[in-house]
C-alpha cells in the first residue's frame, strides 16, 4: 500500500512514533485502499473540546475525531481525509481502561481511519460491524480484542460518547 500520513502536533503532551502511526493506520486501510493520503492533528484538550462542540455538540473533549474527505468524484485523489486525536484523553482512557499507551493509541487511530472509510457506530448494527473489524485488524497487530470488557455493542457504542 502507498501510505502518505502527514502529522501535525499541536500540544505538549507525547504522540505515538510515526513508524507505529502509519503501521496502525495501513493496517485499518490496506484492505479497502491501494493510494490514501491522511492528516493526523494531535490536539489539546482545549482544541478538542472546541472541535467537538463544533461538530458534535459535545462540549468536552473526545479521543479522536474523522473528517472524511469531500472530494469531487471526478478528482482521482487519494485523500483520504483528516484524523484529530487528542493525547491527554487517550492516555486518561488507556489508564481507566488498564490498557497500555500503545494498545489504545493502535485502537484508536484505526477507529478513526475506519470513520474515514465510511463506518460508523451511530446504531447498534453499525457498531458491531465496526467493533468486529476493529477486533480483527488489532488481533492481526497482536492485540487483543479492545471490548472484551464491554458485554453488547450498545454498551460498547455508549462508553465512547
Amino acid at each position: 500500500m502507498n501510505l502518505q500520513v502527514d502529522i501535525q502536533t499541536a500540544c505538549a503532551e507525547s504522540v505515538p512514533d510515526e513508524d507505529d502511526i502509519r503501521r496502525w493506520i495501513e493496517a485499518a486501510l490496506v484492505q479497502q485502499l491501494s493510494d490514501a493520503e491522511v492528516s493526523l492533528r494531535f490536539v489539546d484538550e482545549i482544541e478538542m473540546s472546541a472541535l467537538n462542540f463544533q461538530y458534535r455538540h459535545k462540549n468536552s473533549p473526545t479521543n479522536v475525531l474523522s473528517f472524511p474527505a469531500d472530494l469531487p468524484e471526478d478528482l482521482q485523489h487519494p485523500l483520504l481525509g483528516d484524523i484529530v486525536a487528542c493525547p491527554a484523553v487517550v492516555e486518561r482512557e488507556a489508564a481507566q481502561q488498564h490498557k497500555t499507551s500503545r494498545q489504545h493509541w493502535a485502537h484508536m487511530l484505526i477507529h478513526g481511519s475506519l470513520h474515514l472509510l465510511g463506518y460508523d457506530h451511530i446504531d447498534a448494527a453499525d457498531a458491531a460491524t465496526m467493533e468486529s473489524l476493529e477486533t480483527s485488524i488489532l488481533e492481526s497487530l497482536g492485540w487483543p480484542c479492545p471490548y472484551s470488557e464491554r458485554p453488547d455493542p450498545v454498551t460498547q457504542m455508549s462508553a465512547r460518547q
